[in-house]
């Protein structure tokens, strides 16, 4: 069993900063990439920043140069920086991983979501 818990969400004023962490535990082989998403109040789920096992991040076009996304390896926890937050980044972060329980086999984990509120 994998399990992806999140933290860090809160209430920011536009302009303000906030940092999400997602730990993810259990037995597995190892973890091929690291993801946050985001549920946009009346939006689907949409991908926010991707960090693949060794590679490079990359993030979606309305976050690009705000936030950061990185990883502890050890840890097995992935981070999402957030900075000039602005009220359309309101709503709820999941983090997901693709993980290799075990050799040869990948499924995909969510994490709880954590509520991300910017007001004005």
């Amino acid at each position: 069993q994998v399990q992806l818990v999140e933290s860090g969400g809160g209430l920011v004023q536009a302009g303000e900063s906030l940092r999400l962490s997602c730990a993810a535990s259990g037995s597995f082989f190892r973890i091929n990439a690291m993801n946050w998403y985001r549920q946009i109040p009346g939006k689907q789920r949409a991908l926010v920043a991707r960090f693949i096992t060794n590679g490079r991040p990359n993030y979606a076009d309305s976050v690009k140069g705000r936030f950061t996304i990185s990883r502890d390896n050890a840890k097995n926890t992935v981070y999402l920086q957030m900075n000039s937050l602005k009220t359309e980044d309101t709503g709820v972060y999941y983090c997901n991983a693709e993980i290799e329980v075990r050799v040869g086999f990948t499924s995909l984990y969510w994490g709880q979501g954590t509520q991300v509120t910017v007001s004005s």
